[in-house]
């Protein structure tokens, strides 16, 4: 007879609370990273208006001023500023036309970075106490059956 093997393929090692814990935490900021980013790539809907393509989308083009915040005035008036709330001036080098376009800020990146780090620690530290809770409630249910055992002898 060959000797016995475990049908097991994952080790004690990987069960541990600390790795799983690692691995939630892993696999949620990578779900919330893909997912994050295409709820924030979609386009808000706005009242439909005949809109002629931007020359940017085009042709080539050179950004005449760097990405900033856009004001009140400009977030409720201009195309550019609804869907992010930064815009930069670029020119447009066939055309040399001037034209605003949406444009996403490192600062807003920083932001949402931060945030989505802060909710994947609170997650990970939620779900570290589910299993600690879980763990201590299988080891009572364990120790009580062995002493239902040792009092049934």
């Amino acid at each position: 007879m060959g000797r016995m093997e475990s049908d097991c393929r994952i080790p004690m090692l990987c069960l541990r609370p600390r790795v799983l814990a690692l691995h939630a935490l892993f696999w949620g900021l990578v779900s919330l990273r893909v997912f994050g980013a295409a709820l924030l790539s979609e386009e808000k809907t706005t009242v439909a208006r005949p809109v002629t393509t931007p020359c940017w989308q085009m042709e080539e083009f050179v950004v005449a001023v760097e990405c900033s915040r856009c004001n009140a005035f400009q977030s409720k008036s201009w195309a550019a500023c609804i869907q992010t709330g930064y815009a930069e001036r670029i020119n447009c080098t066939k055309s040399n036309k001037d034209e605003y376009k949406s444009c996403r800020s490192t600062l807003m990146e920083e932001h949402l970075f931060w945030k989505f780090e802060g909710a994947m620690l609170g997650l990970t530290i939620l779900f570290a106490l589910v299993v600690v809770a879980r763990q201590r409630s299988l080891d009572r249910l364990a120790s009580e059956k062995v002493r239902r055992q040792i009092e049934s002898i």
